[in-house]
């Protein structure tokens, strides 16, 4: 009954919208049904609602059911809209965004007035890689820890993180609760405070694991942040964090200045 209410308010909004068939133009007629339902997503449907469905969008906009998922398919990737198996195709909650700036995923949640939850999906005392001790400034012998959580904000699955922390510095650690910020827990408790970090950021889509653990498909856009942490000019962590892209985005604020290092790694 509420689908069909939904369904029912969506074809409204629809028609409200002025529906109109295509015409062939400058822009191919699923970039033009894109837009127009952009427009629809933006400013006549609220985040949860539900958009027409194909069969209604294919006699609204006289376009082929291929135009019609080859419009939706690209919002989807582009986190305006989300498909519900079974069900139907709704508008999409907006994207957390970061800013860039140097905080731990609890507290930047936090300053948006959403509730950050942490789980615990593995711990372990082992050998680092030979990127991580470079990174840390370990030998290949020197343990650390391999931590593995999954990151929410206001229940939502946002993030899989892995964290390699020396034992040296966190003597340990396999005592604590890891459910909550490690900024904190390493200030409160280790007296390490991190006040500097270098990050880099790539896309790339999640594979099974992170799909499992981030309630996504394979084919979920990622955007990964890798970062070496520092507390007084010495690295204490290594992180690669997993964010889905459909739920977060990066803002920069750029000016002239010197050249971005642009090479390929």
């Amino acid at each position: 009954m509420e689908d069909q209410r939904s369904e029912a308010t969506t074809a409204d909004a629809g028609a409200a919208a002025g529906a109109h068939r295509l015409v062939d133009g400058p822009s191919p007629k699923h970039v033009q049904l894109s837009r127009a339902l952009a427009r629809m997503a933006r400013e006549e449907l609220a985040p949860g609602e539900m958009i027409p469905s194909e069969r209604r969008l294919m006699a609204d906009y006289g376009v082929s059911r291929a135009t019609v998922r080859r419009a939706v398919d690209g919002l989807i990737v582009d986190g305006l809209l989300r498909r519900v198996p079974a069900k139907g195709t709704y508008v999409a909650p907006p994207r957390l965004e970061s800013r860039l700036h140097l905080a731990s995923f609890t507290q930047d949640m936090r300053r948006r007035g959403l509730r950050p939850t942490t789980t615990l999906v593995s711990l372990e005392r082992r050998e680092p890689t030979a990127e991580v001790a470079e990174s840390l400034g370990l030998a290949d012998d020197e343990p650390v820890w391999e931590i593995t959580r999954v990151r929410r904000a206001d229940g939502r699955p946002i993030a899989l993180e892995t964290g390699w922390y020396p034992t040296g510095i966190f003597p340990e650690l396999d005592r604590r609760n890891l459910t909550g910020s490690l900024y904190e827990l390493f200030s409160e408790d280790y007296g390490v405070v991190i006040d500097a970090a270098e990050q880099t950021v790539w896309a790339e889509v999640a594979d099974r694991a992170a799909a499992r653990h981030l309630d996504g498909g394979e084919a979920t856009p990622l955007v990964v942040f890798r970062r070496v942490s520092r507390a007084g000019g010495r690295p204490v962590e290594y992180t690669v964090s997993r964010y889905r892209g459909d739920r977060y985005q990066v803002h920069m604020s750029l000016g002239g200045g010197p050249s971005v290092d642009t090479r390929q790694e």
